[in-house]
């Protein structure tokens, strides 16, 4: 009896292994196919957009009048916007993918900037037309890559899951179709040259110049050490590691880590080898009771900024969330804001010390500039703005507009209705640059 009883246990223990098996089964299959499903999607829409580019460039050559050709290029604008969107979505983190990328920047960049201009009184010149050629040639060389690769995709039924699993393992197979085809497509663009695009096509990217407005001297190793330590000073009986970036890169810098043998509390700092400021920080531990108002930590905050030569700055924001505030600051000089240079500081509420830091934006950026005299006067600026906004506050201000540009502005601040606004027209010729609605207070549920 009592051997029929434990047999049938077994059993049923054997059975309920073997459905939750089966049922996990199932849901990792879910999960491929949708996966599976994700990536083919993106894929043949790519090779649709791109199709659709190559063709609508190709119009654009033909097009004479401004009412016809700036629509046509705002088009071929979007069209890479989902194009890269595309490329967003593919497996592609660990296979080298940039100069098509980057070639899909390029042609938004420039089609934008075309786009945007007054073709009446500054129409396409020469130069201008031979980019447009070029990118006529270069779109379709890459259709042509593609829709290669996507006919092999669709004959041989291959899948992107597996070439995922190639790429994260390091186990590229000799033959497989979808690599190397896309090896082939970054093989195409890296043919292509810079100067292919023309003058006007650069305008948008973002600032990749490096630190070169550094000023000072090179720090040494333990230079850097002794900086995280005073910016961290409770940590006790610590591991320390200390790298430093490739040789030959412009931003050059160490990366400090320290870690706590006694609670495993961990700081991370980047700090520049030329002139030793920091590029960003985070210290990981536990929080305590808040003891500080956010007024307080915003002092500690400023005194961080200072001591690590930081200047020429003003508090833009300031939020808390649970023990920790967060603290934005952006540049200012002679009473005029510069939002490139852009610093964000996080503080412990429970002791005041520093845990996050971001100052990368700010090193990039922050130069002496050449001047900010206004070209119209704030007066005929206003005239710009809707005048159904109540502007509540007016400065100058230097941002960056669509196209990667620092511009002068005149920034409005404003109310609609129950909202706030960010209105920034440009101080020399009056354009609406960019226009922020700000966030309001969130109610709490």
């Amino acid at each position: 009896m009592l051997r029929g009883i434990i047999i049938a246990l077994l059993s049923i223990a054997v059975a309920g292994t073997g459905y939750w098996g089966y049922q996990e089964h199932r849901e990792k299959n879910a999960i491929l196919i949708n996966a599976e499903n994700t990536y083919q999607r993106a894929f043949h829409d790519l090779t649709f957009q791109m199709d659709l580019l190559h063709d609508k460039i190709g119009t654009s050559l033909a097009m004479n009048s401004r009412t016809s050709l700036s629509p046509a290029l705002a088009e071929v604008w979007r069209i890479t916007s989902e194009a890269q969107s595309d490329v967003g979505q593919l497996p592609l983190t660990l296979l080298p993918f940039n100069k098509t990328e980057e070639l899909l920047t390029n042609i938004g960049e420039f089609t934008y900037r075309t786009a945007v201009r007054d073709l009446d009184k500054n129409p396409l010149s020469d130069q201008e037309y031979k980019t447009l050629e070029s990118l006529y040639k270069q779109s379709g060389d890459i259709k042509r890559d593609l829709r290669q690769v996507q006919h092999l995709v669709l004959k041989n039924n291959l899948r992107w899951m597996d070439v995922e699993m190639a790429l994260a393992t390091g186990k590229e197979a000799a033959d497989n179709t979808i690599i190397d085809g896309l090896k082939t497509v970054e093989k195409t663009v890296e043919g292509f040259a810079e100067n292919d695009f023309g003058p006007a096509a650069f305008g948008m990217k973002k600032n990749n110049n490096g630190f070169k407005y550094l000023k000072g001297n090179q720090i040494t190793k333990e230079h850097a050490v002794t900086m995280l330590k005073k910016t961290v000073p409770n940590i006790k009986e610590t591991e320390i590691r200390v790298t430093k970036n490739g040789k030959g890169s412009e931003n050059s810098f160490f990366s400090v880590n320290m870690t706590s043998k006694v609670n495993g509390s961990e700081a991370t700092m980047d700090i520049t080898k030329k002139g030793g400021y920091p590029i960003w920080f985070i210290f990981s531990r536990e929080m305590g009771k808040q003891k500080l108002s956010l007024n307080e930590a915003e002092k500690k905050a400023l005194a961080f900024l200072r001591e690590n030569k930081f200047e020429d700055i003003e508090l833009l924001d300031s939020v808390q969330y649970d023990t920790a505030g967060t603290f934005t600051y952006v540049g200012n000089k002679e009473g005029v804001r510069i939002y490139p240079d852009t610093l964000k500081v996080k503080v412990g509420l429970d002791n005041g010390g520093i845990i996050g830091f971001s100052g990368e934006d700010y090193l990039k950026s922050h130069h002496q500039r050449a001047s900010f005299e206004p070209g119209i006067q704030e007066s005929e600026a206003l005239t710009k703005v809707n005048p159904n906004v109540a502007i509540k506050e007016k400065r100058l201000a230097v941002m960056l507009n669509k196209l990667g540009e620092e511009v002068l502005c005149y920034e409005f601040t404003g109310t609609l209705g129950k909202d706030t606004y960010r209105i920034f027209i440009n101080a020399n010729n009056g354009e609406e640059e960019q226009v922020d609605r700000m966030d309001n207070i969130e109610a709490n549920f």
